[in-house]
C-alpha cells in the first residue's frame, strides 16, 4: 500500500483517530482483516464475524506490528473509529481503496467476470502480465466488497497491473465494485447459470455481469471491453460499452481467435492462436478444454497491455494453477488419476468436467464423485438430473452422488437405458472415499467436483493420503 497518515486515512475512511492513535502515524504496510496477518506498518479492519468478532484481536494486530485498527467498536488499541457498525467499516474500506487507486497513475486496473471461470483467468491473466510488469491478484475467489479492496490495497506506485474478479451475488455488485476500482480493461468470460435461483433468469445474469463493462472508460480515454465472441449473451454486451470491443473465441469473426484445439492424453489443451494476422502454436499446461477460452481472453487483454503474440504463447504455455481444487490432477503410484475440481460447480462447468474426464479417462476406467450445484432455484432437479445423464452418456463406471441435494444426478444416471455404470447416493466425503477404495483399481481416473459447500475436497485429499500411508 502507499504510505499514508492516520489523519489522511481518517478523512478518507470518514473515521475518528481513537484512544492513543497519533494522527501522524504511518500506514505502510498491508490491510488485513486476520490479526494473524498483520505486519509492522499495516492497518487492521477489525470486522464481526459468525463465530469471532475481530475487534477482539485488535492488541494481537498491534502487537504484531499494525500501526492502528480501523473498527466499530472502541477498543485500547490505537485506532480510527467508525460509526454504523460493520456495514459503515467495510464501506470505509472500500473508500480507502479508491483513494489509493486515485493515486496509482502508472496502473492499469483489469476486472475479469463470468459465471464460470473468472479465479482461473485471473490466475492465468496475473501470471501472464507479471511479465512486463509488478502485477498484483486476489488469492483464491477473493471478489466480494471486501476481499476486492483489500487486493487493491496490496498495490503502490511501482504496481503495473492489477487483475481482479468481479464477481455479482445481485443486480448492482459488479457496479459497486468497479466504483471501487474502476477498470480500464473488463473481460467478460461467459454467462451460465450459476446462482439462478437468486437472479431468476439468465437475462438477469447477463445484466449484472455486464455491469462490468458499462464501467470501462470510452475509447478514447483507453477503455477496452473484451467478450466471448462465442457467447450470444456476451457478444450483446458490445451495445452496453463506450469502450473499444475485442472479441474473442472459436467463431471465424473473434479478433483473437483458437483454431486446431486438441487435447494431449492428460487433459491438456493445444491450439493454435490467431490474432491481427498472426498466429502461432500454444500448449496449455491447465487441464481441460474449458481453459481454451480463459487463455484466449487472457491473450486478448495481454495484447491490449503491449505484449506481442510470442510472448503471450509461451507465457500461456508457462503458467500453471494457482488457486486451489480447480482440475488439479495428481497421480498415484498405482497409475489412478485424480482430478480435484471441488471448489465449486454450477451445470457449465459440470459439463466442462466431465468432458475433461473422458478425455484423460479413454480406455480407463472412469468414476465420477459429484455434489450438489448450489443456487439453481427451481430448474436445480432438472439441471443435476442432466448432468447425471451427461455421466452417464460419456461412459463412467461408477457414479458417486453426494448429498441428498445430489441425488437428482443418480436418477439422471440411472434412466439411460444404454449405461452399465452403477450409481450411488452417499451422505458425505468420507463415505464418497470409502466406496470408491472397493471400487478403483490401478489405472483409473477419479473426478471429484461439487459446490464449495459440499466439501469434496476431502475426498480427493483421502484418495492421495491413502496412497501415502501404504
Amino acid at each position: 500500500m502507499i504510505a499514508l497518515t492516520l489523519d489522511r486515512i481518517a478523512e478518507i475512511t470518514q473515521s475518528r483517530i481513537y484512544g492513543s492513535a497519533q494522527s501522524s502515524e504511518q500506514v505502510t504496510g498491508p490491510v488485513v482483516v486476520d490479526s494473524r496477518e498483520a505486519a509492522p506498518g499495516g492497518l487492521f479492519v477489525a470486522l464481526g464475524g459468525e463465530r469471532v468478532d475481530g475487534h477482539d484481536f485488535a492488541d494481537a494486530a498491534v502487537a504484531a506490528g499494525a500501526t492502528a485498527v480501523l473498527g466499530s467498536q472502541p477498543v485500547t488499541a490505537p485506532q480510527l473509529l467508525v460509526d454504523g457498525g460493520d456495514a459503515e467499516v467495510v464501506a470505509a474500506l472500500g473508500r480507502l481503496a479508491r483513494a489509493v487507486v486515485r493515486e496509482l497513475s502508472g496502473t492499469d486496473i483489469i476486472g475479469v467476470t463470468g459465471s464460470s471461470g473468472k479465479t482461473t483467468t485471473k490466475d492465468l491473466l496475473a501470471q501472464v502480465l507479471e511479465r512486463l510488469g509488478p502485477t498484483i491478484a486476489p488469492a483464491g475467489s477473493y471478489n466480494n466488497e471486501i476481499g476486492h479492496p483489500l487486493t487493491v490495497l496490496r498495490a503502490d506506485e511501482d504496481t503495473r497491473f492489477v487483475a481482479l474478479e468481479v464477481a455479482a451475488r445481485g443486480i448492482g455488485h459488479i457496479a459497486h465494485l468497479c466504483s471501487i476500482a474502476p477498470p480500464r480493461i473488463g473481460a467478460v468470460l461467459n454467462v451460465g447459470t450459476a446462482h439462478m435461483g437468486e437472479f431468476g433468469s439468465r437475462e438477469a445474469i447477463a445484466r449484472a455481469k455486464g455491469e462490468l463493462v458499462e464501467a470501462l472508460p470510452d475509447s478514447g480515454a483507453g477503455g477496452v471491453a473484451v467478450l466471448n465472441a462465442d457467447d450470444d449473451a456476451v457478444a450483446a454486451m458490445a451495445s452496453r460499452t463506450r469502450a473499444r470491443v475485442v472479441t474473442f473465441g472459436l467463431a471465424q469473426d473473434a479478433a483473437v481467435r483458437a483454431t486446431g484445439v486438441r487435447l494431449d492424453a492428460v487433459g491438456r489443451a493445444h491450439f493454435t492462436l490467431e490474432m491481427a494476422g498472426r498466429s502461432v502454436p500454444v500448449r496449455l499446461a491447465l487441464v481441460g478444454a474449458h481453459q481454451v477460452h480463459n487463455a484466449l481472453a487472457v491473450a486478448a487483454v495481454a495484447a491490449e497491455c503491449g505484449m506481442g503474440i510470442e510472448d503471450i504463447a509461451e507465457a500461456l504455455g508457462a503458467a500453471g494453477p494457482v488457486s486451489r481444487w480447480r482440475m488439479e490432477v495428481t497421480e498415484l503410484a498405482d497409475g489412478v488419476t485424480v482430478v480435484n475440481d471441488a471448489y465449486n460447480a454450477n451445470p457449465e462447468s459440470m459439463a466442462a468436467a466431465l468432458e475433461t474426464l473422458r478425455t484423460i479417462g479413454e480406455q480407463r476406467r472412469c468414476h465420477a464423485v459429484l455434489g450438489h450445484m448450489a443456487e439453481l432455484g427451481d430448474g436445480g432437479r432438472a439441471e443435476h438430473e442432466r448432468i447425471g445423464r451427461l455421466a452417464a452418456t460419456n461412459g463412467v463406471a461408477t457414479l458417486l452422488a453426494v448429498g441428498e441435494e445430489a441425488a437428482p444426478i443418480a436418477d439422471g444416471a440411472n434412466g439411460v437405458p444404454a449405461w452399465r455404470g452403477k450409481s450411488l447416493t452417499v451422505s458425505d466425503a468420507a463415505e464418497a472415499a470409502a466406496a470408491l477404495r472397493e471400487r478403483m483399481r490401478p489405472k483409473d481416473v477419479v473426478l471429484v467436483k461439487g459446490s464449495r459447500v459440499a466439501g469434496l475436497e476431502k475426498v480427493a485429499e483421502q484418495l492421495i493420503a491413502m496412497e501415502g500411508a501404504q
